[in-house]
């Protein structure tokens, strides 16, 4: 018999960033089927799960401000990058045989579905993947924003931030070899220290809804089944 999850309704957040393996641009396709097949074990293991992902790879609205582009206009371009990255995250789901439903912010309804919340919590309900895509469908906002709103409105027990590290740290491991880990840490420790691990509006609209925030590796094969065990590692972000 499989084992309960702790954590039974989840919305995974993939920075667009991770889907360009070692490339410098778009889309890996084999990093795509890594993800695909992470999400369908924990999806067996008995959690429902939704995802937001970001656009980085592809396009980001502040780095296009910042060269000149309207930053609303910059922000819009960032969101139809969730899109494609949305499309290529359904299309790697149904490789390994999960149901799988892109939801848009923005109407377009010839590519895939309108953001509907009854909708989307009647396709987890199902059993199906339910991919949050176009981020709020307003600019200024991040998509660790809309990730933290959607996880809210959908009633998920945790929000799991994926990353190329295993947990949140004083510094960046990779340039500071002796940073800190941390196993735990507070709302207001996060951003009181400015960890930058994800915005402050997403932190704040997550203490707000008493959602938890675990940070975890993405790179580990099955670490994300794992943590919904509660077994795996990662820190957690809550009130305490």
């Amino acid at each position: 018999m499989p084992t309960t999850p702790k954590y039974r309704r989840v919305l995974l957040k993939v920075s667009g960033e991770a889907l360009m393996g070692s490339g410098s641009f778009g889309v890996d396709i084999d990093v795509i089927d890594r993800i695909a097949r992470d999400v369908k074990e924990a999806h067996n293991g008995g959690s429902q799960i939704c995802m937001v992902v970001g656009g980085g790879n592809i396009f980001r609205g502040l780095a296009g401000s910042a060269k000149g582009i309207d930053r609303s206009t910059a922000d819009y371009m960032g969101m139809l990058a969730t899109v494609m990255n949305a499309l290529a995250l359904q299309a790697g789901l149904e490789r390994v045989g999960l149901a799988c439903r892109v939801q848009s912010a923005i109407a377009m309804n010839n590519v895939c579905e309108p953001y509907i919340r009854r909708r989307a919590a009647r396709h987890m309900e199902k059993g199906r993947v339910v991919i949050f895509a176009a981020g709020t469908g307003n600019p200024f906002f991040t998509t660790d924003t809309a990730a933290a709103l959607r996880a809210a409105e959908m009633g998920c027990d945790a929000l799991l931030k994926a990353t190329q590290v295993d947990g949140v740290y004083s510094a960046d491991p990779k340039k500071v070899p002796d940073a800190k880990r941390y196993d735990s840490l507070s709302y207001h420790e996060v951003l009181a220290q400015n960890l930058q691990v994800m915005d402050a509006a997403a932190i704040s609209l997550s203490r707000e809804n008493r959602i938890p925030i675990l940070v975890f590796s993405l790179a580990e094969p099955g670490g994300l089944a794992k943590v919904l065990k509660g077994e795996g590692r990662a820190t957690i972000i809550e009130e305490k």
